[in-house]
């Protein structure tokens, strides 16, 4: 790069890829294949990080908080690190156009496009959430940034491997059975709330992008630079409020998790319950299959443990923090509701399934 010219996009293109591919492989592909070894060997990938050894969550304390987010830190800092490596190179790297053709439009097409790219990445849902905000902040539509975003924790092929080994194959079919209409039907159904105001301002909005990208070109803008400027902003606004979260809810399982155990039937009343805990409590990726194992070991009945399975890893009161300033309201409303519909259907199809 030149004193007077702005990265190539070719060299842009490079940069990012070669971030994402050896981030994804030192902190996801390379132990995930490890990881899967031992779940095939052992039926088994750990402890369950909501109780740990314990048959029971901790009593509500700022020990018991405190404990949760270092366990909870200590498992998913890099992917974190790795996430606002990659929502601020996307805005300071690649082309805002090339993002606008492969994922601006409100159609079908840019959902599809958002749930498959998001199969290699495999991030659990705040980690996803810097990536999210960097789509957005490029004008990917509401659609293919939400079908990314859910994809990366519900269709995570490792965490399917994982279950099957685990729980045994039977649940990795049901999370794929009810997680694609999840991560589709919820991107497509969110771009078609955008309105044709909302659209031609977002078609404004990357015009502006792309002009400004060509202003720094002939000024000489550092693209390096703008990255490291773009990643300390992202992470100051994002991650103090997700610290700040993670302590509340594991101070908070107690009362997420009252009881674990054979008095947790297949009744309606628990799957609701647990449906709507598994859609606040946050967790890092894979972390619902130790989970569910530790509460069928202990007695939980398989409709309450399947709602956990489907509403644990898509999103969570952390997460929604995060990308509160990335969507409307209401669009975070549909992902809610349709996560939550989503767990309790799976609790009612694995008690007819006779899981």
């Amino acid at each position: 790069m030149t004193a007077n010219k702005r990265l190539s996009p070719s060299l842009g293109w490079t940069s990012f890829l070669l971030v994402a591919v050896i981030g994804l492989a030192y902190v996801k592909w390379l132990p995930y294949a490890q990881r899967a070894q031992v779940a095939a060997e052992r039926h088994s990938i750990g402890g369950s990080i909501l109780m740990g050894q314990a048959s029971q969550p901790p009593a509500p304390s700022w020990d018991a908080a405190l404990g949760y987010a270092l366990a909870y830190g200590g498992a998913i800092w890099k992917a974190m690190v790795l996430g606002l490596l990659l929502g601020s190179a996307l805005q300071a790297l690649l082309p805002a156009r090339a993002i606008g053709r492969a994922l601006g439009a409100t159609g079908f097409g840019s959902v599809l496009a958002g749930g498959l790219l998001s199969l290699p990445g495999m991030m659990c849902t705040c980690c996803a959430a810097p990536v999210v905000a960097g789509l957005r902040a490029r004008q990917a539509s509401p659609g293919a940034s939400i079908a990314f975003w859910l994809g990366n924790s519900v269709l995570n092929p490792a965490t399917l491997v994982f279950m099957g080994f685990v729980l045994g194959w039977n649940w990795s079919a049901l999370r794929l059975l009810l997680g694609v209409p999840m991560v589709f039907g919820a991107g497509y159904f969110v771009n078609r709330l955008v309105t044709a105001r909302e659209a031609a301002a977002a078609q404004r909005q990357l015009e502006s992008l792309a002009r400004e990208e060509e202003r720094e070109e002939h000024a000489g803008a550092a693209a390096f630079a703008r990255w490291m400027r773009l990643l300390a902003q992202m992470a100051l606004r994002l991650v103090p409020e997700y610290i700040v979260l993670v302590l509340l809810l594991g101070a908070a399982r107690a009362w997420l998790f009252p009881q674990v155990g054979p008095q947790i039937g297949n009744e309606l009343p628990w799957i609701l319950a647990f449906a709507a805990a598994g859609t606040l409590f946050v967790i890092p990726t894979a972390g619902e299959v130790p989970i569910v194992q530790a509460m069928l070991a202990l007695g939980v009945g398989a409709g309450p443990a399947a709602a956990l399975l489907m509403t644990l890893p898509p999103v969570s009161l952390p997460s929604l923090a995060m990308l509160a300033g990335s969507f409307r309201p209401s669009a975070l409303a549909w992902v809610v509701g349709a996560v939550f519909v989503a767990g309790v259907g799976g609790g009612l199809l694995a008690i007819a399934l006779g899981f």
